[in-house]
């Protein structure tokens, strides 16, 4: 089963008090590259997010947005530390009129001072039950997931495709490569006969340099496995596991062996069908960078 790294879930969870809601959005990459929006009140949890991720979608590059609003009520969104803020106020006041200073922005130093003001939906964060945000963030999460496998199904289609088209290339090779075996002993043949008078060439050395360069052009370890790693690609793709770092090597050794038929096969039609298997091994090489 092939997964995609592309992928996008979201959840939601509202009641008379509070709305939750989470985004997991996931792109190509060959780690796991994860972003989060916690807000202060979940920063404590962000190892335990990260945790899940890793485990659920291995790879990629990952956000995380944790939205959590309080539902609008009676009370103001924030409180103030009013004793904090008088004895800001007072060291203030003192401090400018020990240079005569008579500033009328004290107020708004003092106010503006660390933890004068006390966000309510913060405090209120820290206090809502984890486990309903872990719920509705695992919630999103398996969206992402879901997401992941309905675009590895299309990828599977296009790479198994591709794979069918290189297959086709060398069941067509294999057809022509007797003939070129023939053609090339016939032409060495007769460029020998055209030089050199016939009673002259040494029949049995002839041969044996004909053995020796036929040996050199023969592509039939390189036909078995172009077979074996087609096979092996097929198994792969097909495994319960989604894998695409091994699919890429696999498309490696693929194109190793496309390459050597190609600059073995000297002949003309063989090295055509070639290029098309490579052309098909390329959009095989652009779309495995998408996979898990």
């Amino acid at each position: 089963m092939i997964k995609s790294m592309t992928g996008y879930g979201t959840a939601r969870y509202a009641d008379d008090t509070f709305e939750v809601t989470v985004e997991v959005k996931s792109l190509n990459s060959k780690f796991l590259d994860l972003s989060m929006r916690t807000g202060r009140s979940y920063s404590d949890k962000e190892m335990e997010i990260r945790n899940a991720i890793s485990e659920k979608l291995v790879r990629g590059k990952i956000a995380v947005n944790i939205d959590y609003q309080l539902v609008a009520n009676n009370d103001t969104s924030v409180s103030y530390n009013q004793a904090l803020f008088e004895n800001y106020y007072k060291d203030l006041k003192a401090l400018a009129n020990s240079v005569g200073d008579n500033s009328s922005d004290l107020f708004k130093i003092a106010l503006q001072s660390p933890d004068v003001t006390i966000n309510k939906t913060d405090e209120k964060g820290d206090e809502l039950n984890w486990e309903v945000v872990k719920k509705v963030f695992l919630e999103a999460l398996h969206n992402c997931d879901t997401f992941r496998i309905d675009e590895g199904s299309t990828l599977n289609e296009k790479l198994s495709s591709y794979i069918q088209s290189i297959r086709n290339g060398l069941t067509k090779v294999e057809a022509l490569d007797p003939d070129r075996v023939a053609a090339i002993r016939t032409r060495i043949t007769n460029n020998m006969n055209q030089f050199i008078d016939e009673e002259k060439i040494d029949k049995n050395r002839l041969e044996q340099e004909l053995i020796f360069y036929i040996e050199k052009l023969d592509i039939s370890e390189e036909k078995v496995r172009l077979t074996k790693h087609l096979d092996y690609y097929d198994e792969v793709m097909n495994s319960e596991e989604s894998n695409g770092k091994k699919l890429g090597f696999i498309s490696q050794e693929i194109g190793r062996e496309i390459n050597t038929i190609g600059s073995k096969a000297n002949d003309a039609t063989i090295q055509q069908i070639v290029v098309g298997m490579k052309e098909e091994l390329e959009k095989i090489k652009e779309q495995v960078l998408n996979v898990l």
